[in-house]
């Protein structure tokens, strides 16, 4: 099966909609030509529809879902700022280390990883934070955290949501839940290839950002003049075109098709791969009532075929089947496999196929 027909069932990049690859064919345009800036301005505005929010500040930053988080935390955290971080798993880690680096006094609230975090746990840890930082849909376990409980008690402190693998995927109400700041990425629910981060920033958070953030690239100030031609248009970087060509059609079958059909296709796979799995006799990480749809954690069996461990597994899937699923990560490495059901991936055919073809390596 060449690389083109793969089914990429792992956390990280999906197969992309057709209607994407078409876009990404387009004649490249100038980044300051007035068709592709009228492009930029509706994507921002499917942004604004994805993420449930009026927010004007809505944008893809240039760079993978890293640089939105980056982006997020590089803007409102200021040198001594209190920012208390939820940490139970990779992607919570990456926040406390980004937040540290920018000065601040980080209080972790840790859960182990597999669980979810505890929202009284995280407004408790700090009288009076600046910051609340914390995963919705931690990529590295497969568990779903509470955002909108943190947000309801959160008080004067800022609320930074990482929705990296939840946008698109399963609800997510910026304005409804009174999130902050979010920031996500491309190449996973939203099924366009990686190289921007979505991400939008309230006015309660735009009042308290920095004047001169430690990165230049990522000012948001600065930013936000190029992209919504606030106070006049003003160069700032040169944006990927082709990838902005993407994402705008990306979002675009998403509305078509629906966010909350779209949240209820992926509920669907996900349901459907974590019954067969567990039919299977394997044992899913995350504790039901928050296992994300999206993407399944599966506890590697220790009753693997002879000579064949948990990357032998996931290398006989790809090279036979064309099937490729993650493997663990930090204290998880060798434990667990990540399967993903995102985007255009999240369809039942390519879930049927996963469970067959697991189920033939595993002889089960």
């Amino acid at each position: 099966m060449a690389i083109g027909e793969r089914v990429l069932m792992g956390p990280g990049p999906s197969n992309v909609y057709p209607e994407v690859t078409a876009a990404l064919a387009r004649p490249v345009l100038g980044h300051l030509d007035p068709e592709f800036l009228f492009l930029l301005e509706e994507t921002c505005e499917r942004l604004r529809a994805v993420f449930r929010t009026a927010n004007r500040l809505t944008l893809p930053v240039s760079g993978t879902g890293s640089a939105g988080m980056e982006a997020a935390l590089v803007n409102v955290v200021h040198a001594g700022d209190v920012v208390v971080v939820g940490v139970n798993g990779l992607f919570g880690e990456r926040m406390a280390e980004v937040a540290a680096r920018q000065g601040a006094e980080v209080v972790r609230v840790e859960a182990p990883w597999g669980e979810p975090l505890d929202p009284e746990a995280l407004l408790r840890a700090h009288p009076s934070p600046a910051v609340i930082a914390l995963v919705h849909a931690e990529t590295s376990t497969g568990v779903r955290n509470d955002v909108a409980a943190v947000c309801l008690g959160k008080g004067e402190a800022l609320v930074v949501a990482d929705t990296v693998t939840s946008l698109g995927g399963v609800e997510l109400e910026v304005d409804g839940w009174g999130v902050d700041i979010a920031y996500s990425g491309t190449q996973k629910c939203l099924g366009v290839p990686p190289g921007l981060a979505p991400l939008t920033m309230g006015e309660r958070a735009w009042a308290r950002r920095l004047e001169r953030p430690a990165s230049w690239y990522l000012d948001l100030g600065l930013v936000a003049g190029y992209v919504t031609g606030a106070g006049g248009r003003t160069y700032h970087h040169t944006a990927p075109v082709s990838m902005v060509f993407a994402l705008h059609a990306g979002l675009g079958v998403l509305l078509q098709e629906g966010l909350e059909q779209s949240w209820h296709r992926h509920l669907g796979c996900g349901q459907m791969l974590q019954d067969g799995l567990q039919a299977m006799g394997l044992e899913l990480l995350a504790p039901e009532g928050h296992r994300l749809p999206q993407l399944t954690t599966v506890r590697v069996p220790e009753d693997l075929p002879p000579h064949s461990g948990e990357a032998e597994v996931r290398r006989v899937l790809l090279e036979r089947y064309g099937i490729e699923i993650g493997g663990g990560v930090g204290s998880l490495a060798g434990k667990v496999w990540r399967i993903g059901c995102m985007g255009h991936t999240a369809r039942r055919a390519n879930v049927t196929l996963l469970l067959a073809a697991l189920a033939e390596v595993l002889g089960r």
